[in-house]
């Protein structure tokens, strides 16, 4: 049986940089933003046309430093926004199944512990940002929303927030979920075991230094992973 092919947007990114390990495995097409211009209709339908994926992974778009979607709120609507209807569209066209890549920040962060069913309000533009591109894909069903806290191995901050609560989860175990989540649809969180990020952090870097968030970041951005247990 033949494998199906697999769009990878965003193919120069740090998680698809760790996910290239297993392009052969599951015939993963990786598009950078010169071969893939998520802002341009005309290159979607190019790449779609060459590569007839049967499943778009979305990874592109304008993420970190979070700071940037402040500064330069109009880059992230155009990347985060307007970039995911775009491929939205075009996978409603053709019939492909996309996997949207969103974020735990989509939650308030006030009470944590957040199921997938919970009202959603960000905290900041980035977040707003990857809410909007969930619009989009909400509205087309052959779809998959994975909402996720991942991070790359090792730790490579110095230091990481005590009183912060999040499911932080490296790339590298983020990925065989990845695959076993692959045909379902709708909305999933997808993270680690619930700990602060110091308690996450000095796992595998026993020198990280504590921190406080002192509002940088909500204390609760955790989430409800029981619908995934059920899963895997």
């Amino acid at each position: 049986m033949a494998k199906k092919n697999i769009i990878v947007t965003g193919g120069d990114g740090r998680f698809a940089s760790e996910l290239k390990k297993f392009k052969s495995k599951y015939n993963l097409i990786f598009l950078n933003k010169r071969k893939l211009d998520i802002t341009s209709t005309k290159s979607i339908k190019k790449n779609i046309k060459i590569y007839k994926p049967k499943i778009i992974f979305h990874l592109a778009g304008l993420s970190r430093p979070m700071i940037k979607h402040e500064k330069d709120f109009l880059k992230s609507i155009e990347l985060n926004i307007i970039g995911t209807c775009n491929i939205v569209r075009e996978c409603a066209v053709n019939n492909i199944k996309l996997i949207y890549f969103s974020t735990n920040y989509v939650y308030p962060g006030k009470k944590g512990n957040y199921s997938e069913n919970d009202s959603l309000k960000p905290w900041n533009n980035y977040g707003w940002s990857k809410l909007g591109g969930e619009s989009a894909v909400q509205m087309y069903k052959n779809s998959l929303i994975i909402r996720c806290a991942l991070t790359e191995y090792p730790f490579k901050h110095k230091k990481a927030f005590v009183d912060v609560q999040n499911n932080f989860i490296y790339h590298k175990d983020f990925i065989p979920i990845l695959f076993k989540v692959i045909s379902i649809k709708g909305v999933i969180n997808i993270g680690g075991k619930n700990q602060s990020v110091f308690q996450f952090a000095k796992k595998n870097n026993p020198h990280v230094i504590k921190a406080y968030s002192s509002g940088q970041i909500p204390k609760r951005v955790d989430m409800n992973l029981k619908k995934l247990k059920t899963i895997i």
